[in-house]
């Protein structure tokens, strides 16, 4: 876990021993499970690190706050970004969302295997939750590592931020050609005074 705590200080976070040991608790839970079901093709520890938990904990680079802030992670699948944030920022108040339910019993296994407090697993697809008020416009931060083109990602998560959020993607390599096609989404974000952040 030296690897995390030196690349997470690049990022501007300390981490301390016994968020490290429950990242290294983590690392070994998703391994393990990943042994009978796909959560993961990368398992070597230190991609694992460098791909997974610090990618995760890139969200430092955006303005949103780290404090209380109410997140939704969609499409969370093993748990990133969502439990790396909840593990170096434990005051944040994290949803993890996912489609399907053998991963959400995962997620709910680490959850309590880390006595994390203040998150929830759900099982449920985005397009449907989004129609439930208490979710619906509920968010300080959507989150999502989810590959998918950015105009679908932005119809599954805008209705889901409140007036004034903030709606974060994890996206890599060039995504101009996707904010192109994503400019109706973008326009009807913009009238919720809330912003996008790209990760």
């Amino acid at each position: 876990m030296q690897r995390l705590k030196e690349k997470a200080l690049i990022l501007g976070i300390e981490l301390n021993d016994n968020q490290l040991d429950k990242f290294d608790r983590y690392y070994k839970m998703l391994i393990e499970k990943n042994r009978v079901m796909n959560l993961t093709a990368i398992t070597d520890k230190n991609e694992v690190i460098d791909k997974h938990f610090v990618d995760s904990l890139a969200f430092v680079k955006t303005e949103c706050g780290l404090s209380d802030q109410k997140v939704l992670d969609i499409g969370t699948g093993a748990g990133f970004p969502g439990i790396p944030l909840k593990i170096a920022f434990p005051k944040l108040q994290i949803v993890l969302l996912d489609s399907l339910n053998k991963r959400v019993r995962f997620l709910n296994e680490v959850i309590k295997e880390l006595q994390l407090e203040g998150i929830e697993a759900i099982h449920g697809r985005a397009e449907d939750f989004a129609k439930k008020a208490e979710y619906r416009e509920s968010f300080h931060v959507v989150v999502s590592r989810a590959v998918a083109n950015l105009t679908v990602l932005s119809e599954y998560c805008i209705p889901y931020v409140l007036e004034g959020g903030y709606f974060c993607p994890y996206k890599s390599g060039d995504i101009k050609e996707e904010i192109k096609q994503a400019k109706k989404c973008d326009q009807s974000f913009r009238r919720k005074s809330a912003k996008h952040y790209f990760l």
